[in-house]
Formats: structure tokens, C-alpha cells, sequence
């Protein structure tokens, strides 16, 4: 096994120019997926997906800025009528306790030497249990086939020493990819920037290995609470409670079983 690698993104210098989803899609030939202005959003791409492995969200809000309240830079764009856009590149997490790979009963979804999580799509038989196991709701079938895609990490790129293409793209640095343990001491040390600069509601998201998917591979800075990034505020492998599940159904079906044949041999009697 490789180092374990993954993704920081630093939301509070996103500028939402959505390079990384081009690059993205250039690089592992995804089909195209503009779905149009929803006239909620300039997003145009709304959600990830089979095709979109890269989202950059568009959050707009109606928050005028508080007397005194600092302007942290790029992240946040304030005009006269109160409007605060938050911009924020999402993406598979690679969770550490992966319950999409954990359902998948043909193999094709496998964890990597870089301790990412990659679709096989020729192994793929379209079942689709991965899809609802996936707490982020981001793995997805592609309409046309009928199989599961999503991030790969740029698997290709890492076995030849190369960096993720949404990374390279990226002209603000506001995606960070290396080895996990650099990038949280990194996410700590600007988190605290942002802190002393005055952004209390600054939070790290996924970056802890005792969450409830056992840490993120690819984690985020956010500016405020997960759920107005349409993130999910404390998420947990939908797996976690299959052992539970099935013991209890093991226990029913004893008991069950037990009381057929005593009502047989009651009955013979």
C-alpha cells in the first residue's frame, strides 16, 4: 500500500470558475451534462452525478454582511442588495468505511493502494445497490448503460505519478491533493487563519477518522453549516447496523422455526 491520498478542498478561495469540472470531464471523457439555469443558481450542472464527477455548487444567499463582520477575500462576492454567493467544488469523498463498496456483490467497486474508491466498469452488472448506499447520494447510474460511474481520484493519473486533473486545473489552489495526514495538518493551519480573521462559523468537514464513515478522503473547509453546502450534516455508513439486521433476523427465524416444530409435534400428539 501507497501512502493513503486524497483531496483538500479549501472552500473560502473557490471562485466558482468551475475549471475543474472541465478538466474533469476532458480528462476521463465524461459525456457532456449541462442541464440549463434553473434560475435558482448560475450553477448549470445542479448535482454530481454519473456524469458529473465534479460539481461546483453556486450558493446564494440573502445575509447582508453584519456591521464589523470581516470580508474574508475571494470566497464570498457582497453587493448592495445583500446577496453572499459561496462557492464550493464537490466531489466523491472516498470515504474510509465506503458502504457503496460494501454492497457491491460483484467486486467491481474496489479500494485502491492509494486507499481511494474506483469503479471497475466492466465488472459493473448495473445492479444499483451502491447507489442508495451511498449517504452523499453521489455514485449513479449512467442512462445510457445502465452502470454506476464516479470519481475515480484520477486512479490513472496517480499510477503515473501524477496529480488528479481537477487539482492541476484548479487556478486558486482551492483544490489540495496529497497525502491525507499533510493535507488535515494543512486544513487545521488555515482553518485557524480564518478563525483569527474573524470567519468563526469556518468549519473542517470529514476531516475526522471518527466520524461516522471513518474520516473522508477527499474533505472541506466550509464557511458555514454543511447543510447549506446541501451536504449532509453528520453522515454515517448505511451499513453500520447490517450486523444488527441480520442477527435480529437470524433470531427471528430460530424462533419462528422453533415454534413450527413444536406446533408439528403438538399437533402429532
Amino acid at each position: 500500500m501507497s501512502e493513503r491520498v486524497g483531496f483538500f478542498t479549501d472552500t473560502s478561495v473557490c471562485i466558482g470558475c468551475k475549471a475543474c469540472e472541465v478538466a474533469c470531464k476532458e480528462w476521463n471523457q465524461i459525456p457532456a451534462s449541462n442541464h440549463g439555469f434553473t434560475g435558482d443558481s448560475y450553477d448549470n450542472t445542479i448535482d454530481l452525478g454519473a456524469n458529473t464527477w465534479r460539481h461546483v455548487a453556486f450558493i446564494e444567499q440573502k445575509k447582508p454582511v453584519a456591521d464589523g463582520e470581516p470580508d474574508w477575500g475571494l470566497q464570498t462576492y457582497q453587493d448592495g442588495d445583500g446577496m453572499r454567493w459561496l462557492m464550493a467544488s464537490d466531489v466523491c469523498k472516498h470515504c474510509t468505511e465506503a458502504a457503496c463498496l460494501e454492497v457491491c456483490p460483484t467486486g467491481s467497486l474496489f479500494r485502491t493502494e492509494y486507499g481511494t474508491v474506483v469503479v471497475q466498469e466492466d465488472i459493473c452488472n448495473g445492479c444499483g445497490y451502491c447507489v442508495p448506499a451511498c449517504p452523499f447520494g453521489v455514485i449513479d447510474k449512467r442512462e445510457e448503460d445502465g452502470r454506476v460511474w464516479k470519481c475515480t481520484l484520477c486512479y490513472d493519473r496517480l499510477k503515473d505519478d501524477q496529480e488528479p486533473a481537477c487539482a492541476q486545473a484548479c487556478p486558486t489552489n482551492s483544490i489540495q491533493f496529497g497525502e491525507l495526514d499533510d493535507l488535515r495538518d494543512r486544513a487545521h493551519a488555515r482553518l485557524e487563519v480564518l478563525h483569527h480573521a474573524g470567519a468563526t462559523s469556518a468549519q473542517l468537514y470529514g476531516d475526522d477518522p471518527d466520524d461516522g464513515v471513518g474520516g473522508f478522503g477527499a474533505f472541506f473547509l466550509l464557511l458555514d453549516e454543511p447543510e447549506v453546502y446541501r451536504l449532509p450534516p453528520d453522515p454515517k455508513t448505511t451499513t453500520r447496523d447490517l450486523p444488527e439486521i441480520w442477527a435480529a433476523a437470524g433470531a427471528a427465524a430460530l424462533a419462528l422455526g422453533a415454534g413450527l416444530v413444536a406446533a408439528v409435534l403438538g399437533g402429532r400428539r
